[in-house]
């Protein structure tokens, strides 16, 4: 399988897991290059790796690539994200205060939001992520399925790509599973567009450890759960404010 980047340097230039899994981030801004078959299916090899229940392997991905046969899920998606983007823009204030102020992080954060749900339909390669279901739908079935869309990200942030999990097919999943033949007892757990990132991966924003790390019992806190040097926050009350220029 390829190991090569779509920038052309070579396997050996791969991030070490660590690096790959502390620098993949959602990536919502995607050229226009494709995706070389070859790039794909290394991904997607990666992608079934992933553990799932009594290995069972339910998960199941339709490739959605820029094709005439996949054109009118494509044309689904558009207006399904448009939609998507509108509740969250609406509901999560992406229309007021600091999301409207040139340079702050919210306004960054809205811009990529935005881009995506209106380049959906185009971006090189969409991968709907599935399960088969075995049993009746229950709240821990994702554990099947969404390891399998990490290792997705993460390979394909080894070979110089990027993508984002979004939920935003619900907004027309029925015409969606129409168009694409999906059965109902079949859950799509998620829609990840593909593509070489305008702009790169690089060091993530998270919540401290002693904020979400607890030792043998609930709100005890982990002394020695400590963040490495140079880690990045976002979320606690070490993040930079929405209010300040982004970086």
């Amino acid at each position: 399988m390829s190991g090569r980047r779509p920038d052309g340097t070579s396997a050996r230039e791969v991030p070490d897991l660590l690096t790959g899994m502390a620098t993949t981030r959602a990536i919502r801004r995607l050229a226009d290059d494709p995706i070389p078959v070859e790039d794909l299916a290394t991904i997607l090899w990666h992608a079934t790796r992933a553990p799932s229940g009594s290995n069972r392997q339910p998960a199941r991905f339709v490739v959605l690539r820029r094709d005439d046969r996949a054109a009118p899920a494509r044309a689904c998606l558009a207006r399904a994200f448009a939609l998507g983007w509108e509740a969250k823009a609406t509901a999560d204030g992406y229309r007021r205060g600091s999301a409207v102020r040139a340079g702050t992080r919210k306004a960054r954060q809205a811009a990529a939001l935005e881009h995506l749900a209106t380049h959906i339909e185009t971006v090189p390669v969409i991968v709907l992520a599935c399960l088969a279901r075995y049993r009746e739908p229950n709240p821990l079935e994702g554990a099947s399925v969404f390891p399998a869309c990490q290792n997705l990200l993460l390979a394909a942030r080894a070979l110089g790509y990027g993508g984002v999990l979004t939920g935003w097919h619900s907004y027309a999943e029925d015409e969606l599973r129409s168009v694409l033949g999906i059965p109902d007892a079949v859950l799509i757990a998620a829609t990840i567009p593909l593509g070489r990132p305008l702009g790169g991966h690089g060091p993530v924003r998270r919540r401290p450890l002693r904020e979400v790390v607890m030792d043998g019992a609930w709100g005890e806190p982990a002394a020695w759960a400590v963040d490495p040097p140079g880690t990045l926050f976002a979320g606690g009350p070490r993040a930079a404010s929405d209010d300040q220029p982004a970086r």
